[in-house]
């Protein structure tokens, strides 16, 4: 009995030995977990971060043109997609200026000018001027990435103009909540790109930042930040990256010189058309002309312009201009251009389902 007694005591002790390194290798386990956690938050993966908005930020430029009213930025982004500094930016208004400057990541300064748009996927191809000689760091569009849902992503942009010297643009974190098909408008323009777009979980979209760039953690080129649009459905705000992906072929092609921007055949060459004035001299902005035929809705009307006091509106449809018959944004450019000092400015809009007109003198434009 003494024995057997013995016997079991060894076994109980042996037993207790075996739990015991068990539950020392289970807390070495635990262990191990808990400090591969706390080195994927030290400095050194911070500063990991840091070294690729350091590497990223280079090849983001801040782009200065028309604009500059009430609720109007004359400001937003763009990346550089070759060295010899072609940069890829979002088509709209700010383009829409004689000289567009670009400011560099390190405050250098030129001028640039549009080399080819294409308003359906709304991007635009900017060269600088004399910049021959000089090699940019760039983006190599046929190497972007297609991100997941969920992937942790950086933002970059000239949001809010924030950069509003020589410094970098500015730089969010987010997350990719969803890739999905674009529904949006502006006004009551809807969008003419209805492709695949990411959804990001961060608020990108702000004044400024269209043009900008969704990368990934460690800088990989995922997609380039749209303009401010609503949902078509919900009416609240999108913060969406269209993927590069779906640009590349494009932005390519009018690098290149292979690129044929389509137009309407039977519209005159724009340099036998005159351009005396523009719609912004009145103070109003027209949706962005996006297709061949583009309704001329008013996008933006400024407070305390001839436009406002008249009684233009946000969303009116412009039917006639002194009569003459106004079926697009080109045609109405072509009107508001032949128009002379001294003239008057009779607008028919449709707003609803009423028809209503506005007039406003034709001023003599300030040299």
């Amino acid at each position: 009995m003494a024995t057997e007694a013995g016997t079991n005591g060894a076994q109980v002790s042996g037993n207790i030995r075996l739990l015991s390194q068990t539950s020392r290798l289970r807390w070495l386990g635990h262990a191990f977990v808990l400090l591969t956690m706390l080195l994927a938050s030290s400095p050194t993966h911070a500063q990991s971060i840091r070294d690729t908005i350091g590497l990223t930020q280079p090849k983001i430029v801040k782009i200065f043109g028309a604009g500059g009213r009430t609720n109007l930025a004359a400001y937003g982004t763009g990346f550089f997609v070759s060295p010899q500094g072609h940069i890829a930016t979002v088509w709209s208004h700010v383009l829409d200026a004689d000289v567009v400057g670009v400011v560099l990541a390190d405050g250098r300064r030129f001028t640039a000018k549009v080399l080819g748009a294409e308003p359906q996927l709304a991007l635009a191809v900017l060269q600088l001027n004399n910049a021959e000689g000089i090699e940019f760091p760039y983006f190599a569009v046929n190497e972007a990435q297609v991100a997941k849902m969920g992937a942790r992503v950086l933002g970059f942009s000239n949001m809010f103009n924030v950069a509003a010297g020589d410094e970098p643009v500015s730089v969010i974190h987010g997350v990719i909540a969803s890739r999905t098909n674009l529904e949006a408008r502006r006004g009551a323009f809807e969008s003419p790109y209805t492709g695949p777009v990411y959804i990001v979980d961060a608020v990108t979209n702000n004044s400024g930042a269209a043009g900008g760039v969704l990368t990934t953690r460690d800088g990989r080129l995922l997609g380039m930040i749209g303009q401010e649009l609503r949902n078509s459905k919900s009416n609240t705000w999108v913060n969406y990256a269209i993927p590069v992906t779906e640009l590349r072929e494009s932005i390519q092609q009018i690098v290149s010189g292979k690129f044929t921007a389509k137009r309407d055949p039977n519209e005159d060459e724009p340099s036998s058309k005159p351009r005396r004035y523009k719609p912004l001299d009145f103070g109003f902005l027209l949706v962005p002309d996006v297709v061949d035929r583009t309704p001329a809705f008013i996008d933006f009307v400024q407070p305390g312009s001839s436009a406002s006091k008249a009684g233009l509106k946000a969303d009116d449809l412009v039917l006639f201009i002194n009569d003459e018959l106004i079926q697009t944004c080109r045609v109405m450019q072509d009107a508001v251009g032949r128009l002379e000092s001294g003239d008057r400015l009779r607008l028919v809009v449709r707003r609803g389902n009423e028809l209503v007109t506005v007039e406003m003198p034709v001023l003599k434009k300030s040299e």
